[in-house]
């Protein structure tokens, strides 16, 4: 067990990459095995010392930002105990890095399917929030993924469960018999949007116990090992970045995208595309939007692959000579080097603004989405804050990224943030696709659940947490626990 209490030390676990200031604690502690983990928080449940559980520190609500008590970080439970290839699963402590995981994977023709976005992120955040990335349209999150967790309580108590052994209801009372007692948990009644959603914990009738513990942004218990679902790594990839040049066309392409057996089907919109060209200056002048799609294929299917979707595409009015193909991995990094430059684009302007952006994590159904975008840039453009709107568009899962350059565009940023969750509610959205509610969105949850049901995933909560220590202020304000 590792014990830093130095200031300087610990400060970096302060921070992600939310802009979340003013994080403090006593100490951060790195247990290194099971019995480590289950001391630290016995003792903190007896001393009534409220515990932050820390990743790898890429979240974006703060959730791993504490408060005051104690810090535990993951990151020496980074053990890789397992990849069968035979059963295609792996078993996982939850420090190890996704990035770690795909490099073990590949050397075996193995990949892990969901594919979240940050490659820096540790297994057991991406399990906390329910993580999903561009391949979320194919594979869909995290969740689709997660075989077995192997969890430890406040309490002292640890739950090894697989998928299938348990089954609870909504709005019921489980009773989980454990080793010396029988622990009643209190399942809450609401009912959650029926699209990709990481907003509060997930609840639905007849739904595996497992799946609690899945996406509970580290306020329900300490993850201490994981069994995985794998792939086969597909034998070819395509990728295409392909420009439009009318919003309408690109957004036409992808509804008929859908029907393909595409892995991902992302978008950025005039503006994103604007902030590229400053180090990407050939990207056509002309272009209002782009789709990024990648497709997995067997080698032999390649031409009928390629004629298909070029038909779509000119279908669409693509600017065909202008877009991008890559069909291997060296072009394949180029696509996603130009892909990944616009957050830090997006970053280098936050630097130079000295105002954090505004980011929104908004899902709507489908049919609901063309609306929702209309209703986004009518706001955004008579606001008269810079923006840019970009993300999982195969999913309706749109990140509007505001960038005010002064205090009085931030506070009017966070009001019209909250016109996108009221509008998005009212669709029957969500607040929050796949990056949590942390910290810093509280009441975009309560408006999506209302206040009572809140106050049902608080007493969730104080069932598997009774000493109320963990992850507090984490998907709803810790007053609710009182």
């Amino acid at each position: 067990m590792i014990i830093k209490t130095d200031a300087d030390i610990i400060k970096g676990y302060f921070e992600d990459y939310s802009g979340l200031l003013g994080g403090y604690a006593d100490r951060v502690i790195l247990p290194e095995n099971e019995k480590e983990a289950r001391d630290i928080l016995l003792e903190a449940s007896a001393k009534n010392i409220p515990v932050t559980i820390s990743g790898g520190g890429t979240g974006v609500t703060g959730a791993r930002i504490p408060f005051g008590g104690w810090v535990i970080a993951t990151e020496k439970l980074n053990k890789i105990i397992d990849i069968n290839k035979d059963s295609l699963t792996a078993t996982i402590e939850p420090g190890v890095r996704l990035s770690d995981l795909e490099n073990e994977l590949s050397k075996k023709g193995l990949t892990y399917l969901p594919d979240p976005t940050e490659p820096n992120a540790f297994l057991g955040g991406t399990i906390s929030t329910n993580a999903s990335g561009a391949r979320g349209f194919k594979y869909g999150p995290t969740r689709n993924y997660i075989k077995r967790l192997k969890v430890l309580l406040s309490t002292g108590h640890i739950i090894d469960i697989k998928r299938g052994d348990y089954f609870i209801k909504r709005g019921s009372v489980f009773q989980l018999k454990l080793k010396d007692k029988e622990m009643n948990i209190r399942i809450p009644d609401y009912s959650m949007p029926d699209i990709k959603t990481a907003a509060g914990y997930y609840i639905k009738d007849d739904m595996d116990l497992l799946d609690l513990f899945i996406g509970h942004e580290g306020t329900l218990c300490f993850i201490l090992e994981v069994d995985i679902a794998l792939g086969e790594k597909p034998e070819e990839i395509m990728s295409f970045f392909s420009f439009f040049s009318s919003e309408d066309d690109a957004i036409n392409f992808v509804k008929d995208a859908k029907t393909y057996m595409a892995m991902s089907l992302e978008y950025m919109d005039s503006n994103s595309l604007s902030l590229l060209r400053i180090k990407y200056p050939n990207i056509p002048k002309c272009a209002k939007g782009l789709i990024y799609f990648e497709q997995d294929y067997k080698k032999e299917f390649e031409s009928e692959i390629i004629d298909l979707w070029t038909k779509l595409l000119e279908k669409h009015n693509a600017l065909m000579e202008d877009s991008y193909f890559a069909d291997s991995d060296k072009e394949r990094a180029k696509l996603k080097e130009l892909r990944h430059a616009l957050p830090d684009s997006v970053n280098e302007i936050v630097k130079k603004n000295k105002m954090p952006k505004v980011g929104t994590d908004i899902a709507v159904p489908d049919k609901c989405f063309k609306e929702m975008l209309k209703f986004y840039k009518e706001k955004l453009t008579s606001s008269g804050i810079d923006y840019l709107i970009f993300g999982h568009i195969g999913e309706s899962h749109m990140h509007v990224n505001m960038l005010p350059r002064t205090e009085e565009e931030f506070k009017k940023s966070r009001l019209v943030y909250m016109e996108f969750v009221k509008k998005a509610v009212g669709f029957g959205g969500t607040v929050s696709a796949e990056h949590g509610i942390g910290k810093l969105k509280h009441q975009f949850l309560e408006i999506m659940y209302g206040k009572n049901n809140l106050k049902q995933m608080a007493l969730l909560k104080k069932s598997l947490d009774p000493s109320c220590i963990l992850g507090l202020d984490n998907i709803f304000p810790k007053e609710l626990l009182k």
